[in-house]
């Protein structure tokens, strides 16, 4: 019988959960690569040299001094980098310290790159960017404390998984031919022969070559379950064997999955499988080749049921809540209060799902664990903002300075910000600390009058919106693509400089209508996606094809000019 394995067991594993962390040095100055420009200033730390400036653009500043800070105390700049390129402090780190307030690493810290299954936090990046950022006093911008992608999935399924039992074997049939007479075997002989034969001083089944003989059959199956069929083969001479049972092929040790004995003594022969599905009936079929004959003693077929049993709905609970709290412990510990901006939720609504209302719904899995699936939709927000802000208290945060953000993609869709607006006003209710909204933006500028109107009166509309909510607004992934007029993309390596002006010049549209329609008190800034171009024209930098530099482009341009008013 296995021996049970008690819930409290489980309950003591989870507290092996570790943090690791690693001491942070500065790289010295003199492996910085240099460039044309001054060095900046940033604080109290020297920066690498801004990234290449070359006419028409040399004379201005970075962009982020072009913010009036006294008409627009909340609008920040933020750039979105991974958490390597960071860490390097070379082209991409000095591009974002001089030109923009703050940095987003995007799902780079989030507890799906951070947790293995075991539970182990792997801190060690994080540690390096905020030992940095301390010292230069500059800000992060904090990846999604919770979402329903980017998960520790493994360690979630680790944790939530069923509960082992103790379980009595289960007998299901035994056959023992000493008892039979000599003669005629009186089971299911497919093919061949098989008959019951005096051999070693006892009765046992005989077994002839090239013979298809079910050895134990006749008893009805568990399709869930894993049955164990033993019993004893003896010849003499060295033989082997397939065997099947209920319909499955089950494979021995030996060459394609035969089954082998020794001559000249009893070997013992461990079946462990399932049936086939659709199988209703138990047995076991043995299957000689060419071999010589053989001899099977007693056959015994049983099973253990499945020593598992699922969490009960409080042992579920139970758990999620250690995970939350093992989670924001271990983020907020090495955080020590220094990142005080957080998205607290990334995505949540799921619009293929309406509810009776005609709002969007949450999103929920079958498939894989959804934090709203255990605690609940209407508590989940409540539940993990209470948690997530406890641990950064005690961890050295001030309460006063965090702020919470939920993050959601796809807004210009109306439906979906009125849904997100709906959940919000109910977590708000029940007590959440939702200081802000993350709108995650896809903007393209088409060269189509009617398409270019059309993207222009959604963004107007989403700011619109955004601004009736009476949250902190935050513009993300602010990247702009390029179409023609027959809507086909425009790469950069492609543009010309009459259409990068086109696009420069939406951006700065962008940035004043964000400006103008977001009260200037509920303005919690704008993210660029990409500082410099990708194989689309997003950046404010275009990348010399031969020099590597990033040079300033038309967007550099409309950037200052619409942070200054202009």
């Amino acid at each position: 019988m296995r021996q049970k394995k008690f819930i409290t067991e489980k309950r003591s594993l989870k507290m092996t959960v570790k943090v690791l962390v690693a001491a942070f040095f500065i790289l010295p100055s003199s492996l910085f690569i240099s460039s044309c420009a001054d060095y900046n200033e940033t604080d109290n730390f020297t920066a690498q040299a801004d990234p290449s400036i070359q006419e028409p653009y040399k004379d201005l500043k970075p962009v982020k001094s072009y913010i009036n800070r006294d008409a627009y105390p909340n609008m920040s700049l933020g750039a979105m980098l991974k958490v390597s390129d960071f860490n390097k402090q070379e082209l991409d780190h000095a591009a974002a310290v001089t030109n923009f307030d703050n940095v987003a690493f995007g799902t780079s810290l989030m507890s799906g790159n951070i947790i293995n299954a075991k539970g182990v936090m792997n801190f060690l990046d994080m540690s390096d960017l905020l030992a940095h950022v301390e010292e230069i006093g500059y800000d992060v911008y904090g990846s999604p404390i919770f979402a329903n992608a980017n998960q520790a999935d493994d360690w979630l399924k680790t944790l939530t998984a069923p509960i082992e039992i103790p379980v009595d074997y289960v007998e299901g049939k035994t056959v023992n031919f000493n008892d039979m007479p000599v003669g005629s075997y009186p089971g299911t002989v497919e093919s061949g022969s098989a008959t019951i034969a005096k051999y070693d001083d006892q009765n046992t089944l005989r077994i002839g070559a090239r013979a298809k003989v079910r050895i134990i059959e006749g008893f009805e199956v568990d399709p869930l379950a894993k049955y164990t069929i033993t019993f004893y083969v003896k010849a003499d001479r060295d033989g082997s064997f397939n065997v099947y049972f209920s319909g499955n092929k089950v494979d021995g040790s030996g060459p394609d999955g035969k089954w082998t004995y020794k001559a000249g003594k009893w070997t013992k022969l461990v079946v462990e499988a399932q049936s086939a599905p659709g199988e209703t009936e138990g047995y076991l079929r043995v299957e000689n080749g060419p071999s010589p004959v053989f001899y099977i003693q007693k056959v015994e077929a049983g099973y253990y049921p499945d020593n598992h049993r699922p969490q009960t709905e409080k042992e579920m609970t139970d758990t999620i809540h250690y995970a939350l709290h093992a989670w924001c412990e271990g983020l907020m510990k090495i955080n020590e209060g220094r990142i005080k901006t957080f998205d607290l939720i990334d995505e949540p609504i799921d619009n293929g799902a309406v509810l009776e209302n005609g709002m969007y719904d949450l999103k929920h899995s079958t498939e894989s664990i959804f934090w709203q699936d255990v605690l609940g939709s209407e508590n989940y927000a409540p539940a993990v903002s209470d948690i997530a802000r406890k641990a950064f208290e005690e961890n050295g945060g001030d309460a006063a300075a965090l702020k919470f953000f939920i993050s959601e993609t796809g807004l210009e869709d109306s439906k979906k910000l009125e849904s997100l607006k709906y959940w919000i006003n109910i977590w708000d209710a029940k007590g959440a600390k939702i200081d802000g909204i993350n709108a995650k933006v896809n903007l393209t500028y088409s060269e189509d009058a009617a398409k270019q109107a059309a993207n222009e009166a959604s963004l107007n509309a989403l700011l619109d919106n955004l601004a009736s909510t009476g949250k902190l607004i935050r513009i993300s992934n602010f990247d702009i693509k390029y179409q023609d007029a027959s809507g086909a993309s425009v790469a950069a390596k492609d543009i010309t400089d009459a259409q990068r002006q086109r696009l420069a010049d939406y951006y700065g549209q962008v940035i004043r209508s964000y400006m103008n329609k977001i009260p200037h008190d509920k303005q919690a800034g704008i993210c660029k996606g990409n500082m410099a171009d990708t194989n689309d024209p997003v950046g404010l930098w275009t990348i010399d094809s031969k020099s590597k530099d990033w040079v300033r482009n038309a967007t550099y341009k409309a950037f200052c000019d619409a942070l200054g008013g202009q």
